[in-house]
């Protein structure tokens, strides 16, 4: 491990990122007020499920690469880019106090990221 954050490392964890957004988004959207057992019948629970193995093999060479100190606060992303996909896709609501929170951790990630290049 070379101990330090690549382009090409940080573009394969920005795909995780978006890998685990549609899965959250691919779950959501499956969950309803019915069983598990329905939802498992659906298809997009399972687009979900591919979306995991996905993210799952990407992570492990994310890992091989890059030290967990940095690679794991940057996929804090990820909360931020599924907080923007609820408010765009499902037009969930997002208050000042919600934004504030995003913001926040964008801030850090910008700092764990910073630090890492």
């Amino acid at each position: 491990m070379s101990g330090t954050l690549t382009l090409p490392m940080l573009g394969l964890i920005l795909f995780c990122v978006l890998a685990e957004t549609a899965r959250e988004v691919c779950f959501k959207q499956s969950a309803s007020e019915n069983a598990l057992l329905a939802a498992m019948t659906k298809p997009v629970t399972w687009l979900g499920i591919v979306f995991w193995a996905v993210e799952l093999f990407a992570w492990t060479a994310v890992l091989e690469r890059v030290p967990l100190t940095i690679a794991f606060p940057l996929m804090a992303l990820s909360y931020v880019v599924v907080v923007l996909a609820g408010g765009m896709i499902f037009k969930e609501n997002i208050n000042l106090r919600h934004a504030m929170g995003v913001f926040l951790v964008t801030a850090g990630v910008a700092c764990v990221g910073v630090t890492g290049l």
